[in-house]
């Protein structure tokens, strides 16, 4: 994204793992855990259990199951002690309490295939039956390698500067709704291949750090974005797939994230990146997407960004494509010329993945305008953003994002900010727009 773009997108498409849920029961006091898989993949899945308190209120939990031949890896919004094969989660200082009636979350993710059982809240069987986990599966769509694994519900997941302090998420989540984001950027910093947020803002920044855990507390989820316009780019600086790999998992892990997003505004070392990617996905099962640049409204994307996506299909890195619906020429309507650069990227991805079907690519596609005024000449008005709204909705595409949430404010005639729109419009009105989009 230019200047202000500073941007990336990632994620989320598709299909979603079925769900297996833990029959919750009630206690005396009514509380209960029940988990779910929110993704899985050949080697392993990505778990959740969400603690709802009952008619009293919760001061603080303590789930346990037992998971036999499979092993816990990463893990979020708790703290883990285990032995054995017996997994203690507690809560974290910030949603140890939950108010009666109300619930949250923590995840982990899980290498192999073996369910919870046994689990208990508080000393309380979670399904009852004397301790025993009690599963029932929902309707169920098999993840394939057709789709990366959906993180959460964030099929719309707009930018923000997260190296901005205003807005926070929860500024924008508290006003709007709006609970996925994506987070440009993470850098390379002055210490070379050690990432940083905009480059100089550390991983564990309290700010940042707890403004991403009041949002997950929240049911939210957040997609981490590298590269963009300014550098250093982490794909830059890290030299070998092992070392990009662990910046990677580095970042992911600050934000309690297993969504990445690589904006590719420069030529990066497109093997190496493909490479650590790739190990992402085995590994962890990670949600990998690409924003890429547009050449014309009737081409589609830049032939780089097409060789980088050749070479991450060659490696069986399975991307969600995320055009960047802006600062390219175009004719006649701005919001059609967006629409028809969407059409050309599904051209392109349709030869560069020949075997999937045209609904398998529109779920890999994401659409990423920037609201008001663009950095090179377009400017995106609520009717433009609208015909994209609309192409989403006709095609269920994968995503829908914009550059950004920290613009999305009215400031007529104030040319382009990083810090509003440039044209007349409500508070957040892009972001009650585009959060309509289910898919």
């Amino acid at each position: 994204m230019a200047r202000f773009a500073l941007f990336a997108a990632g994620a989320a498409t598709a299909l979603v793992a079925g769900l297996v849920a833990i029959a919750p029961t009630a206690s005396a006091a009514g509380e209960s855990a029940a988990f779910s898989q929110d993704s899985s993949w050949g080697s392993g899945y990505q778990g959740r259990f969400t603690v709802s308190a009952g008619s009293t209120a919760l001061s603080g939990w303590k789930l346990e199951f037992d998971l036999a031949g499979a092993s816990v890896g990463s893990y979020w919004d708790a703290t883990l002690t285990s032995s054995g094969n017996h997994h203690t989660f507690t809560n974290r200082e910030y949603n140890g309490n939950v108010a009666a009636g109300a619930s949250t979350s923590f995840g982990f993710l899980v290498s192999g295939s073996a369910l919870p059982t046994n689990c208990k809240l508080n000393g309380v069987p979670c399904g009852g039956g004397g301790g025993t986990t009690t599963t029932t599966t929902g309707p169920t769509t098999t993840t394939t390698s057709d789709v990366p694994p959906t993180p959460g519900s964030a099929r719309v997941a707009p930018y923000i500067d997260i190296t901005m302090p205003t807005p926070s998420l929860m500024d924008v989540a508290n006003a709007t709704g709006q609970k996925h984001f994506t987070l440009a950027f993470a850098l390379g910093s002055s210490s070379g291949c050690v990432p940083a947020w905009g480059g100089t803002v550390p991983l564990n920044d309290s700010r940042i750090v707890n403004d991403t855990r009041a949002l997950k507390a929240q049911g939210g989820s957040v997609i981490v974005a590298t590269g963009g316009a300014m550098g250093p780019y982490l794909e830059h600086v890290c030299s070998t797939a092992d070392s990009l790999y662990n910046a990677y998992v580095a970042v992911l892990d600050a934000v309690g994230s297993n969504s990445i997003d690589v904006d590719v505004e420069a030529t990066i070392p497109q093997a190496i990146v493909n490479t650590a990617l790739k190990r992402l996905q085995d590994t962890r099962g990670t949600t990998v997407s690409y924003t890429m640049r547009i050449q014309g409204q009737d081409y589609g994307m830049d032939p780089y960004s097409v060789d980088v996506l050749k070479d991450a299909a060659a490696k069986g890195v399975n991307v969600l494509v995320n055009p960047m619906l802006m600062n390219f020429g175009y004719t006649g309507n701005w919001g059609d010329a967006m629409v028809n650069a969407a059409n050309a990227t599904l051209g392109q991805m349709r030869a560069i993945w020949p075997s999937k079907s045209d609904a398998q690519l529109k779920a890999l596609l994401g659409l990423t305008p920037m609201i008001g005024r663009n950095d090179t000449g377009p400017t995106t008005t609520q009717d433009d953003a609208r015909k994209v709204l609309d192409y989403a909705k006709a095609n269920h595409v994968g995503r829908v994002a914009f550059w950004s949430a920290g613009r999305d404010k009215g400031c007529p005639g104030g040319g382009v900010s990083p810090t509003c729109s440039g044209i007349a419009q409500a508070n957040w009105e892009f972001t009650n727009m585009f959060k309509t989009y289910t898919g």
